[in-house]
């Protein structure tokens, strides 16, 4: 049997882009614990509450839920430990100034399989206001409405 071609994505944060204007992502790696991994393996994660620092010019995953393995011994994982991404240095640079701009923050989009490896899409982001939370709602439902009717529309002539 092959093995399947292109990522197979274990988690997503959708709140991420209700909550933030993505302006830039990132592919990273994560340094995980065997654990960690047979655990996303299941299919297991949560990115919710997740975000990105840096400590020591290096970035780190913080806050993000990847339950403890079920069939683990005393080398079990604590489920929101801090995880180290990897990038290329350069990258780190980058990011760090953006991140040093009022109101840009790291949040992690999602966490998926690529071959054998176990990466992150983060992204910079700006946070949203109230109002802009309420004009994106606003802007998805006026176009689902609109394709509704033009669905309708097409439908009559038929």
């Amino acid at each position: 049997m092959a093995k399947e071609s292109g990522p197979k994505v274990i988690a997503r944060n959708k709140k991420a882009f209700h909550d933030y204007h993505v302006l830039d992502t990132y592919e990273a790696g994560v340094s995980l614990m065997g654990t960690e991994v047979k655990s996303l393996r299941e299919g297991k994660a949560s990115l919710a509450d997740g975000f990105a620092m840096f400590y020591n010019g290096e970035l780190y995953l913080e806050n993000v839920y990847i339950p403890e393995y079920l069939n683990g011994s005393w080398t079990n994982h604590s489920a929101r430990r801090r995880r180290k991404l990897l990038l290329h240095r350069e990258e780190l640079a980058k990011i760090e100034r953006k991140t040093q701009e009022s109101g840009h923050t790291i949040v992690p989009l999602q966490i998926y399989f690529s071959g054998s490896r176990a990466k992150v899409e983060i992204a910079v982001a700006k946070g949203k206001k109230d109002w802009d939370k309420r004009q994106t709602l606003r802007e998805k439902q006026d176009n689902r409405e609109a394709l509704r009717a033009m669905r309708e529309r097409n439908r009559g002539v038929a």
